[in-house]
């Protein structure tokens, strides 16, 4: 097993500095990730490390990590991402709309970024941690029948990542008409490969270096 192909090889700290993301991209160089994912406004120094490399791609959150924001807002910040080089995007869902019952509304943003994104991966993170059940179904399906490519458990900034349980839900309300990726808390091979196993096809976590040398960190995402 490849397991370094399934890992997006994340730093989403307020705090990283531009030589944190310099050196993330050139992990990812030397340990072969298949993507890098940062902040939108790093996609530009992302590019400029990796344009020697011709696998690892970069993924930019959208909407981070709350969601909360206009729609509008969420597709400028992902058409700018997009114009600045990002191959990929991880976007979070507006929790409160959900809550809510505005259910349309969820739906039409999410088909708006995918439009925006065109051929480009999106994402949908769904935060499962304030969730119910019911909830992570219907956010799943929702996504599903707005285009997206992936639904995505967890921003790691919420109160839990992700867990074995979530997957099995998200898996049985996409149908496979989506990928999943799980992502905070994974923080060495054995938890990796269970979500492998349950049916990931991505892992975010910051810790993928500890995964591949079969040792644990203590990141929490």
């Amino acid at each position: 097993m490849n397991i370094n192909r399934y890992i997006d090889h994340t730093l989403l700290k307020p705090t990283a500095t531009i030589s944190d993301i310099q050196q993330l991209c050139n992990e990812a160089i030397t340990h072969d990730f298949f993507s890098v994912c940062v902040h939108s406004c790093h996609v530009k120094v992302a590019k400029v490390v990796l344009k020697s490399s011709t696998s690892v791609k970069v993924c930019s959150v959208i909407g981070f990590p709350l969601g909360a924001m206009s729609t509008e807002a969420k597709v400028a910040e992902l058409i700018q991402a997009k114009l600045d080089g990002a191959d990929e995007f991880d976007m979070v869902i507006n929790i409160s709309w959900l809550k809510s019952g505005n259910e349309n509304l969820i739906a039409e943003e999410i088909r708006q970024l995918k439009v925006a994104a065109g051929n480009n991966v999106l994402k949908v993170i769904i935060e499962t941690c304030y969730l119910s059940d019911e909830e992570k179904t219907k956010a799943s399906q929702l996504a599903v029948e707005a285009g997206a490519d992936f639904v995505k458990t967890s921003t790691g900034f919420g109160t839990g990542g992700a867990t074995i349980e979530d997957i099995t839900i998200i898996k049985n309300a996409v149908n496979g008409k989506a990928k999943l990726k799980a992502s905070g808390g994974i923080r060495d091979f054995a938890i990796a490969k269970k979500y492998i196993d349950a049916g990931v096809s991505r892992l975010g976590t910051s810790n993928g270096i500890a995964i591949i040398n079969g040792t644990t960190s203590q990141n929490d995402y």
